[in-house]
């Protein structure tokens, strides 16, 4: 049994492919087929069951598997003791961040670290909150900067700023001039979505709850639109199609004169998302986590409120 075979079938129980799983790992797919029914002859066990377009874990494959990811997880912590009397800030750090902060927040980010800390590039990786904190457990990344609530609670987790949503709309949009807009009123509009697995499409879903039976329906386009990514919801809104909810970073290049969008805060107190940075229990390259929150903090991020440490104690 080695390290690489345990590194092959995490990725096939993630991919749900050998031909996925193995462009994961950067080899090609006989090398990881072969390298895992290996495995499985030395252990007289079935991990993968074959046939069809999706491989499926069997059961006692699923426990092999977990307990494969703790193990390359241990393996990860060894690495980083290795690494304690050197330089934290000295060599590559694998930062994960989910889709709806990827764009508006990266390119101040990678700038401020290339400034600050030149010695310690950034890895970087847009992907659900989901695949992220696997990839996290597996080791694969040192941490994340995600949206609150995670799905796991055995993370480290800081907070780093919280972002309020607003309302984008056309600029013919009846509510166009208006000063704000109630939670409530959403339920009467068509309304945009971003596609399931998106944890920012969750926390929309929560300020307008009445948009979850449309969007599960079989006639659900005629009251919601699923989309990709914030952008392309952001143009179906300019067309004419229907209004959206959007946290506030995403506008910050948006609003000028000649844009076709409107974009109107919540009345009362405006729903939020708090933003956090998320790294194993295990990890110790403690200083490069302070690094890369202290260049958020200094990102110019319009309308979001930055959390200092004297703020998170409040």
């Amino acid at each position: 049994m080695t390290l690489t075979e345990l590194k092959y079938i995490v990725a096939v129980a993630r991919e749900k492919h050998f031909g996925h799983a193995a462009e994961a790992c950067f080899v090609a797919q006989p090398t990881l087929s072969v390298a895992i029914k290996k495995l499985e002859d030395e252990l007289g066990v079935t991990i993968f069951e074959r046939g069809g377009t999706e491989v499926s874990t069997t059961p006692l494959g699923a426990q092999i598997v977990a307990q494969a990811e703790r193990v390359l997880e241990q393996t990860a912590v060894i690495k980083e003791i290795a690494k304690q009397n050197k330089d934290p800030l000295n060599g590559p750090f694998r930062l994960g961040i989910i889709y709806t902060i990827g764009p508006y927040l990266l390119p101040q980010l990678v700038k401020t670290m290339i400034h600050k800390v030149p010695q310690m590039p950034l890895v970087l990786q847009e992907n659900f909150t989901v695949k992220l904190m696997e990839l996290l457990r597996q080791g694969e990344l040192d941490a994340a900067i995600m949206a609150l609530p995670l799905p796991d609670q055995g993370m480290m987790v800081q907070a780093l700023y919280d972002e309020p949503f607003v309302v984008a709309m056309p600029k013919d949009h009846p509510w166009a001039e208006r000063s704000s807009v109630s939670a409530e009123e959403l339920k009467s509009e068509t309304m945009l979505l971003l596609g399931n697995g998106h944890c920012f499409r969750d926390q929309v879903l929560e300020v307008c709850p009445e948009m979850a039976r449309f969007s599960t329906a079989s006639d659900g386009i005629a009251r919601t639109f699923e989309g990709s990514s914030l952008e392309t919801i952001r143009h179906m809104v300019a067309s004419g199609i229907g209004i959206t909810v959007l946290p506030m970073a995403s506008i910050q290049d948006s609003q000028n004169k000649d844009s076709m969008l409107r974009y109107v805060p919540f009345s009362n107190r405006a729903p939020d998302r708090r933003v956090v940075i998320a790294w194993r229990k295990s990890f110790t390259r403690h200083a490069a986590i302070d690094a890369i929150r202290q260049a958020v903090l200094e990102c110019d991020l319009s309308g979001v409120t930055m959390l200092d440490e004297a703020a998170q104690a409040q």
